[in-house]
């Protein structure tokens, strides 16, 4: 069976499966029964000055019929005092001494705030620390959370004063509101970080109730943006740990997280260079036994793939992802209608015929009679919507074509026509 121990940056676990730093974790009893359940980690709530939380805090955007689709909240950091905390996690970790336990931290941007919550914190045996650079609401209006991690020299300067202090791991946790999250990424590992964790939530208002007009969630008539996540955000989250992991001035290891649901997800996330990842939405949606499915999940996909360690998969998919300018523009690939599966919907006809390119007809079998979809395939172009639209698995396959020339990629036409300009000149 695989081997699905983690070493991330030297926080070991028994699998790759963490628990965020969020409303899951913010107790000892909470994080106790977590890892009853099979967790190999936890990121505890994140630990700081207590503040009084708001109610209500939560929103969802359920979308066809599936319930929280995106979660939204406005909830801030542990509204518990610091020593309860820190005497639940020391019991928390004397009882599971094999879970990663760390600490999730976030102080004013003060070289002699950082430096006391980091040795009280690590005085009660955590296995690393996480500094919260990314919670977009709230506390960033205090002049933390992402009010700190949108400033590169703000990340570089607050991680390098942990790590005078920090004698375990350090993690910086990044917010994925900003333009290139490459830049934090690289002020995280200048600062001497040990590893990055991303993404935070999204900035976000989940809707506006159409009979009262108050935001969803409100307070006595008032809203607030809030943080997004959930299934939602798991394309942007595997974008922005793909960026950091193909970016050499990285170059240290990564906590992937984001919309994470199932053992697939978590696959997708190590493909794309996470070496473990850490999970909230799901876990409120459907509590703390989902890791169960999660780890069998992966187990039998190793299996499957005789791959005999989780470790073996991290970053395999990495060289695969580039820039635009770096992709084969002769490579092709058209649409195939399987006649024997087609239900005759019409799903693919109006969105290739409204939205594309025109290119499927109507055709009728000549013995039959019968109708059936056809794709005219030297006008199609390879976009894949018939494909996407189709509710019937396997009714439309995209077929590669051969070739139309030798590989060419716009950045390698763009330099064999300025080479061309040269000799005309």
């Amino acid at each position: 069976m695989a081997d699905l121990r983690i070493n991330l940056a030297g926080i070991k676990s028994p699998n790759p499966f963490w628990l965020a730093s969020a409303p899951p974790t913010n107790t000892g009893y909470q994080v106790q029964r977590a890892f009853e359940s099979g967790w190999g980690g936890a990121v505890w709530k994140t630990l700081g000055d207590p503040i009084i939380n708001t109610s209500s805090r939560f929103a969802a955007v359920h979308f066809n019929g599936h319930r929280v689709a995106g979660f939204n909240n406005i909830e801030l950091i542990t509204d518990r005092p610091l020593d309860v905390n820190l005497k639940e996690i020391y019991e928390t970790k004397k009882l599971f001494p094999d879970r990663a336990l760390v600490a999730s931290l976030m102080v004013e941007p003060k070289r002699e705030k950082w430096h006391e919550i980091v040795k009280k914190v690590e005085a009660v045996g955590v296995d690393g620390l996480e500094l919260n650079f990314g919670c977009p609401h709230g506390m960033a209006e205090r002049g933390m959370g992402s009010a700190s991690g949108q400033q590169p020299d703000l990340v570089e300067r607050q991680t390098y004063w942990v790590k005078e202090a920090a004698r375990t791991p350090v993690i910086v946790k990044l917010t994925p509101n900003i333009t290139d999250i490459t830049a934090t990424a690289i002020a995280a590992a200048r600062g001497c970080a040990d590893a990055i964790s991303l993404i935070n939530t999204i900035n976000s208002l989940a809707g506006v109730d159409l009979d009262s007009w108050n935001t969803i969630p409100h307070v006595a008539g008032k809203g607030s943006h809030g943080g997004y996540c959930g299934p939602a955000v798991k394309p942007i989250a595997l974008n922005m740990v793909a960026e950091c992991a193909r970016n050499a001035k990285v170059s240290i290891p990564i906590s992937g997280i984001g919309g994470i649901s199932d053992w697939k997800d978590a696959v997708e996330f190590l493909l794309m260079g996470a070496t473990g990842v850490q999970v909230c939405t799901a876990v409120m949606h459907h509590g703390f036994r989902i890791v169960e499915e999660m780890i069998d999940g992966l187990t039998n996909y190793l299996d499957s793939k005789g791959i005999e360690r989780v470790s073996d998969l991290v970053g395999r998919a990495v060289p695969r992802y580039t820039d635009w300018g770096n992709l084969d523009l002769n490579y092709a690939v058209t649409a195939r209608i399987n006649t024997e599966t087609c239900i005759n919907c019409n799903k693919c006809y109006i969105a290739c015929e409204d939205t594309a390119h025109q290119c499927i007809e109507r055709a009728q079998d000549e013995e039959s009679g019968a109708s059936y979809l056809k794709v005219r395939e030297e006008d199609c172009v390879g976009c894949n919507l018939c494909a996407i639209v189709c509710p019937v698995e396997g009714a439309i396959d995209m077929v590669e074509q051969p070739a139309a020339g030798v590989p060419m990629s716009w950045n390698e036409r763009q330099a064999a026509i300025a080479k061309l300009s040269m000799k005309g000149a």
